[in-house]
């Protein structure tokens, strides 16, 4: 074999030697999550993914609207105070903020003491209270403005609030363009005009009114399963009751889930003795929702 015939063999060997390490890298599973929406990736956030806590699969909802809640709230103070939170923020027990299994980070609540009619407004920052029956947890500070340190824990009702659009009001100082007269060359009267301002106050923004929660289409979740063979199995059984039944299809976790929702009412007051009253049939985490 010629020397040119052994360079050209030892160029071919190191040309596929790289082209297998290129495709090594290219088909490295990737870190980030994502699912296909339209043909087009789209990341799914970390806080918006399936999770397990002692055996329990959660699953966070992808939007709060016409969220209700009824259930126990606690509170969580010096362990935690300085640690971050599951959104990567750092926990603040004199905060505004607190914990829920399932909504979305950032969702504004109003949350009320159902024994003593106070109530407060707090932000989703973590996850928890992986307690039964339990539906929030507080800061020290809002706990304490709904009366609940002494006993550490209360039936409360968390309602999802409408986003605000409201501004406050504010002045704003527009010079105006200097004007010269004929005939003036300087002076008191020109410089005034000249340095002559006027006050523009801006109107504030109306809020969005938060909307009626206690009139509504309400269902109740009962399950949220991988298959659709497996959400298809319990609609039709609550189908056969007489039961109106939707699947709804999300993505989660760069798959779909298809979760299983049963019309409970249009009035709040008897959806919530529906979910009472699957939660008693074994549905332990039946889930209130609003459509």
């Amino acid at each position: 074999m010629t020397a040119a015939r052994i360079i050209a063999c030892f160029s071919l060997l190191l040309l596929l030697a790289g082209s297998f390490g290129c495709a090594s890298k290219q088909s490295s599973p990737s870190r980030g999550k994502t699912t296909r929406e339209g043909g087009k990736k789209t990341r799914i956030k970390a806080t918006q993914r399936p999770y397990v806590i002692n055996g329990i699969t959660y699953y966070p909802i992808p939007s709060a609207r016409g969220y209700v809640e009824q259930g126990i709230a606690s509170w969580y103070g010096e362990p935690f105070h300085g640690r971050k939170t599951s959104c990567g923020e750092v926990y603040n027990m004199y905060g505004d903020t607190a914990a829920h299994k399932t909504l979305p980070m950032d969702t504004m609540l109003l949350v009320k003491n159902l024994k003593n009619g106070r109530s407060t407004v707090v932000r989703i920052n973590d996850r928890g209270p992986f307690v039964q029956d339990r539906i929030i947890d507080l800061t020290y500070t809002k706990a304490k403005t709904l009366g609940i340190i002494s006993h550490g824990t209360a039936p409360v009702e968390i309602v999802a609030l409408a986003e605000s659009e409201e501004a406050p009001a504010a002045e704003t100082m527009v010079a105006a363009t200097p004007v010269k007269k004929k005939g003036v060359t300087g002076g008191p009267a020109s410089s005034k005009a000249s340095l002559a301002t006027a006050r523009i106050k801006k109107a504030p923004r109306k809020a969005k009114p938060i909307p009626d929660f206690d009139k509504g289409n309400f269902y109740v979740q009962v399950g949220a399963f991988v298959k659709i063979e497996n959400a298809r199995l319990l609609a039709r059984a609550f189908a056969k009751r007489g039961r109106d039944v939707v699947i709804q299809q999300y993505p989660a976790a760069g798959m779909n889930l298809y979760r299983v929702l049963i019309f409970a009412s249009h009035s709040l007051a008897q959806a919530k003795l529906y979910e009472k009253r699957l939660e008693a049939e074994g549905f332990r985490y039946a889930l209130l929702l609003a459509r």
